[in-house]
């Protein structure tokens, strides 16, 4: 297939498990690094509208399956990172990392400060609604720019997003390129003393020199202790796999971390499969000692290795 000219970087075949935080998973048909927003706009206008196309972040929170992924791939690099501070509004490239950004809004004066320990980078953070420390970006978030997959460019306010617990509603195929948000006003060193703490907090509790791409299923909203449906309870995943006697499991080269049991681990030589089956694993027992249904949070794309 002939694709569009470009005048960013087009690669056939490209290999994605570098571009993962879990360093798994088979080629992309193609990977698209635009130039700038015009780039990206004018190659989604001329690319033909029955190709799949998948915007792609940093890979903190994704597993390619080990057959790869049929369409083309688009991952934001440089031009796409910048971070503007105007007031108390602070506007974000899609690929500025979240860990940035906040720094960035903490030296303004400004707390965006639950961004600093969530991996990955800005579109990634709006498209999960991503949180932490009981804030999340729909508690931030003002507008997002976005080229749509016939290259129109569209401004949204964050309210025509439905953002809820890790998720969103976005326009299929559309990529992010930038967010703006609203942050409340600080003092920069009582804002750097906050995300100290966050970061130490988190190191004591997660395995972060593993290779992982942080919680592997979303807490089970809306469950009592004893598996019965119940608005009144929010239950831990993590407390769910370890009762299931699962902290430390392995499967492979896949391992559910003895530090933090919903966190799945790459120890080094895990295929996409194994991590996908040891989830799919946890998701049966839980569901077997404690009758609920774990959904999974990392997202699983691309196909498996054909035998």
């Amino acid at each position: 297939m002939t694709l569009p000219a470009v005048r960013g970087t087009l690669t056939p075949g490209r290999a994605l498990a570098d571009l993962t935080w879990l360093r798994v998973g088979g080629p992309a048909d193609w990977l698209f690094q635009p130039a700038d927003e015009a780039d990206l706009a004018q190659f989604l206008a001329a690319l033909p509208p029955d190709q799949p196309v998948f915007p792609m972040g940093v890979g903190s929170n994704l597993i390619v399956r080990d057959g790869g992924l049929r369409a083309v791939v688009i991952r934001l690099g440089r031009g796409f990172n910048g971070i503007e501070i105007e007031g108390d509004h602070v506007t974000a490239g899609a690929a500025a990392l979240d860990a940035h950004v906040a720094r960035r809004a903490a030296q303004a004066g400004l707390d965006l400060t639950f961004l600093r320990t969530i991996p990955g980078s800005v579109g990634g953070a709006v498209r999960m609604n991503a949180g932490c420390y009981g804030t999340y970006t729909a508690d931030r978030l003002v507008s997002v720019r976005m080229v749509l997959r016939d290259g129109r460019l569209e401004e949204r306010a964050a309210e025509t997003l439905n953002l809820r617990y890790r998720q969103s509603d976005l326009p299929e195929g559309a990529v992010i390129v930038a967010a703006t948000f609203r942050a409340p006003a600080g003092d920069p060193e009582a804002l750097e003393r906050k995300m100290a703490d966050q970061l130490a907090r988190r190191d004591a509790t997660q395995p972060v020199k593993d290779r992982s791409a942080g919680s592997t299923f979303r807490n089970p909203a809306g469950y009592s202790s004893t598996g019965e449906a119940d608005d009144t309870h929010d239950l831990k995943a993590w407390k769910l796999i370890d009762a299931a006697g699962l902290r430390g499991h392995r499967l492979g080269g896949a391992q559910m971390s003895e530090k933090h049991p919903n966190f799945l681990i790459n120890t080094g030589t895990a295929t996409a499969a194994e991590l996908e089956a040891l989830g799919e694993e946890v998701r049966k027992r839980v569901f077997q000692t404690a009758g609920i249904p774990l959904e999974w949070e990392i997202m699983r794309v691309g196909e498996p290795l054909a035998e």
